[in-house]
Formats: structure tokens, sequence, C-alpha cells
């Protein structure tokens, strides 16, 4: 038994000092063990299948509009990045962007940046500004490796449960129990929570700066926030148990951080923005 305890501690150790990538916008290590070429395959399949079964939006104006700020988007983001020592960072990634006939007010984009905005969010974005707003958000996931993090991080939680059950296996069930509520409620709300609004607010802005360096105003991310506060009603989960931050957390956030944005894409020589 003991050595089964000190297998499952030296992986969980190896986990979380190894298996780093270096996020090319904070310079930090984040946790993650995926790998692209494990990922973005899978990824650009489940991107092609949702196309095939939704009611995709060609030649129209927005949908055009959707491609644009994509494209200017994505160049953006190779600016920066070979600006600051990532040559080559995007060559698996395959970006695409496209418009989607639905009502939900969402938009998301998959691992190696393959887009989805849906119709339903055109009327509280309002223009071409409000759309790059969610937009860089939403290519900012997949450029930072959210959704590998994310992968990394749930099997770090299951696996340090595990190891838990094993540490506790010889004791009371009730004992066991108890552990496995705890453990369960603990690293939901206290760790996968968090580190899910943490993305959330990286990506927002992350997002701040490719818009910026795109020629977008990032003024307008604010203003943005203010209207989906605004169609949500006021209704909102707690912030401590959402995977988001508050409508009013984010639009402080993005206010505290738009001068930088714009400080960020003076120096690619954007001296105006639309």
């Amino acid at each position: 038994m003991k050595v089964k305890k000190w297998i499952l501690v030296l992986f969980v150790t190896a986990l979380t000092v190894v298996a780093c990538k270096v996020n090319p916008f904070t310079g930090e290590k984040n946790l993650n063990f995926v790998s692209n070429d494990q990922l973005f395959p899978s990824s650009f399949q489940q991107y092609d299948a949702f196309l095939d079964s939704s009611n995709v939006v060609t030649g129209t104006t927005e949908s055009k509009m959707v491609k644009r700020i994509g494209d200017k988007i994505k160049t953006a983001a190779e600016r920066y990045l070979n600006a600051n020592g990532y040559q080559g960072f995007l060559e698996d990634f395959r970006f695409e962007y496209n418009l989607v006939q639905d009502d939900q007010v969402n938009a998301f984009a998959m691992p190696g940046g393959k887009t989805v905005v849906y119709t339903g969010i055109l009327p509280i974005t309002q223009d071409e500004t409000g759309l790059a707003v969610v937009m860089g958000h939403e290519v900012a996931h997949a450029l930072a490796d959210h959704g590998a993090q994310r992968m990394s991080a749930a099997q770090a939680q299951q696996v340090i449960g595990a190891a838990g059950a094993v540490a506790l296996s010889g004791k009371s069930q009730q004992t066991q129990q108890i552990f496995a509520q705890a453990y369960g409620i603990g690293s939901q709300v206290g760790v996968m929570l968090p580190f899910s609004r943490s993305q959330e607010a990286e990506a927002d802005r992350i997002g701040l700066t490719l818009m910026a360096i795109a020629g977008y105003d990032p003024d307008e991310a604010a203003d943005l926030w203010r209207r989906m506060q605004q169609n949500s009603g006021g209704a909102s989960t707690p912030e401590f148990l959402s995977t988001h931050p508050s409508n009013q957390t984010r639009i402080n956030n993005l206010e505290a951080w738009a001068p930088e944005a714009k400080a960020e894409a003076r120096k690619y020589g954007v001296t105006s923005f639309q």
C-alpha cells in the first residue's frame, strides 16, 4: 500500500513540476501536458462535425465581417508572437471563422483556432468593433492553450483525488466518504472554478491587446459588457460559484486594461483605432 501511495505522490509531483508550458502573452508557466498533436486533430474534427450539423451563414455582410475580424486578429497575433520571440508558435493552428444562424448570445474558438460566432450575439455587439471584442477574447482562449490547460487540470484533479482515496483506504467508510465529498466540493469551488475565472480574465486581457494591434478601439470592450449585463437583466450566478467573472468585474478590468492595450498597439505602429 505504501508503494502505491508513493507512486501517486511522485506522479502528482511530476505533473505539477514537469508538465508546464510558457504562455507567450503572460510569460507564465501553466500546467499543460496535452500537446497540440494530441488535441488539435480531434478539435478540428469536432469543429467540422459541428458545422455540418449547423446552419452556416455565408455571403452576407455579417459573415464577411466575421472573417475580416478573424483575419485581422490572426495577423495581430502573428505580429505580437514574432516580435516577442515566438516565431512558429502558430504553425499547428488552422484558423477558420464562421457565422452560424442561432439565437444563442455566444461565440467560441476551438483549440487550434477554429472559431464560431452565433448570429444571436450580433444585436449586442452592434458593430465591427464590438464583435472584435468577442472574437479577440475567444481566439485568445485558443492562443493561450486554455482548452489543454483545462484538460490537464481536470486530470490532475482526478489523480490527486485518487491519491487521497488511497491514503485513506485503511480508514473507516465514513471517513472516506467525508473526504470524497469535501474534496469534490473544495477542489471545484476552491480550485477549478477560480482557475476557470482566471482563464476568462486572461482571455479578456489578451483579447484586448490583440484587438488593439488589429486597429480596434479597446475602450469599446467595457461598453460591450455593459450591453451584455443589460441583456442578462442583471441576473447572474454568484461569482465564486461561476466559471466566469461577474459582468461588473469584467467591466472594471476592461476599463483598467484598455490603456495598456493601446500602449502595446502603438509599439506596432497603430496610431488610431476604429
